[in-house]
């Protein structure tokens, strides 16, 4: 049997039956598991000693992972920024599937380009959200973030603007990617955008997968916006993780299929 695992601060069953559904209705005889490692150091040794075929990375580890891999690729190292670990006997090696997720995303959503955007965020996942808007052509972009180094970092990374607070501004798109909504956290409840400025968006985007509906993504329905949930993310980059992994594409009526089984838990 191969196994497949997901390290994750707040681990979630979302990826766990995703992978393990599509194992079964391709006959491989594979398994997927979810952990919340204590050592991050000891947990990417052990998918190496153990022989662990795969091993998706979420939040906070997609920086911190970097230096505990052999190879990265142009996915991830473009963004400094790990959400997939392939083993090849021993080999570790990084991809980022999360900037496919939000690249399609954005174009399956047929959102203007022309749109104004505040990010809200500056880890991992802002990287590869960030790195997506600017390939698709977004420029008037805000990253909103406390940490200064991170946040003006990242914004003159990708050409875009800079701001610590949020204030009152209000933009065509807003995008969360901090853990703000998140179940299991202590901002589980809180928005990650204020009302006023959920009420002046055209799109409202969170990239958080659990709960599928966010407090914002809630928010977002009631004030009548075009929404993009974490949900979406999820399975877009799990199915590009699957696919690293087994080299199979299943197709696209099983991966309704396999986001269907993800939905009845």
């Amino acid at each position: 049997m191969t196994l497949c695992i997901s390290l994750s601060a707040r681990p979630s069953n979302n990826g766990t039956r995703f992978h393990n559904y599509l194992y079964d209705q391709l006959g491989l005889n594979w398994i997927y598991k979810a952990f919340a490692p204590t050592d991050l150091a000891l947990a990417i040794a052990g998918v190496r000693g153990l022989g662990i075929r795969g091993c998706a990375v979420s939040m906070p580890y997609k920086e911190d992972v970097i230096a505990l891999v052999d190879a990265m690729d142009p996915s991830a190292k473009a963004i400094d920024s790990v959400n997939t670990i392939v083993n090849d006997a021993g080999r570790l090696t990084a991809y980022n599937t999360d900037y496919t997720a939000i690249e399609q995303l954005l174009e399956r959503n047929a959102v203007p380009k022309e749109s104004s955007v505040l990010l809200r965020g500056a880890g991992g996942m802002a990287k590869a959200t960030a790195a997506a808007l600017r390939d698709a052509g977004f420029k008037d972009v805000t990253i909103i973030a406390r940490n200064k180094a991170a946040g003006r970092a990242l914004a003159e990374l990708y050409g875009f603007r800079w701001s610590a607070e949020l204030g009152d501004a209000t933009a065509d798109m807003i995008i969360n990617v901090t853990p703000v909504g998140m179940a299991g956290g202590a901002e589980a409840d809180w928005l990650s955008f204020p009302a006023g400025t959920i009420e002046a968006a055209k799109v409202v985007f969170d990239v958080v997968a659990l709960p599928p509906e966010t407090p914002l993504i809630k928010a977002g329905r009631a004030a009548g916006k075009q929404v993009i949930t974490g949900a979406e993310v999820a399975t877009i980059q799990a199915l590009e993780q699957f696919v690293l992994y087994t080299g199979i594409r299943p197709t696209d009526q099983q991966v309704r299929d396999a986001e269907a089984f993800v939905r009845a838990q």
